[in-house]
């Protein structure tokens, strides 16, 4: 009875997004440890930059979804331009990029990764936590990210370039984060 009488005090809206955590009383800090996956669609070009070298530029973007109790929650949209860099001789890469990942309500979280693998198959490395908007300010933390690549197809633009189109994963299994 008491929690009903609560219930009408602060509204249903209000009381659902206090139970999923997605309103914090103000200077409250949070921090925690999370499970993250976002399947993306890449898109850029390959230059061959080197005698054994390709460089592609480009972007990769996907819904960030958060494991739950319930399963997975969409969080946010990601967008993360990236530079790889591709030894074709054995196909090894190293990639940097950039990410912002933006909630429904517009607050933005920025990271950075970098990672090395083999192309078209996928990289690990790591995922940080630069900064953020709105109720993400201040966010800082990281973790280890493995991207995987599915489906790749390259297109020839002329003698040193291509275009080049995939899909993947990208995981978080251990992602943390603090906000103060």
């Amino acid at each position: 009875m008491e929690m009903l009488k609560r219930l009408a005090q602060i509204g249903v809206p209000a009381a659902l997004a206090l139970s999923l955590g997605l309103v914090r009383p103000a200077g409250a800090a949070e921090e925690a440890t999370v499970e993250a996956f976002s399947a993306w669609q890449g898109q850029g070009h390959l230059f061959e930059t080197g005698p054994a070298e390709l460089t592609f530029v480009g972007a990769f973007t996907g819904t960030m979804y958060v494991d739950t109790e319930k399963g997975p929650l969409a969080s946010g949209a990601m967008v993360c331009p990236a530079v790889v860099t591709i030894n074709s001789d054995d196909g090894s890469q190293e990639g940097k990029g950039r990410c912002v990942i933006t909630a429904k309500d517009g607050a933005r979280v920025y990271a950075e990764i970098s990672c090395a693998g083999f192309h078209l198959i996928g990289c690990d490395g790591d995922f940080k936590l630069t900064g953020g908007t709105g109720r993400f300010e201040g966010i800082s933390g990281g973790g280890h990210v493995t991207i995987r690549s599915e489906f790749g197809e390259i297109a020839p633009l002329s003698k040193a370039a291509a275009q080049e189109t995939a899909t993947g994963i990208l995981y978080l299994r251990e992602l943390s984060y603090k906000i103060p």
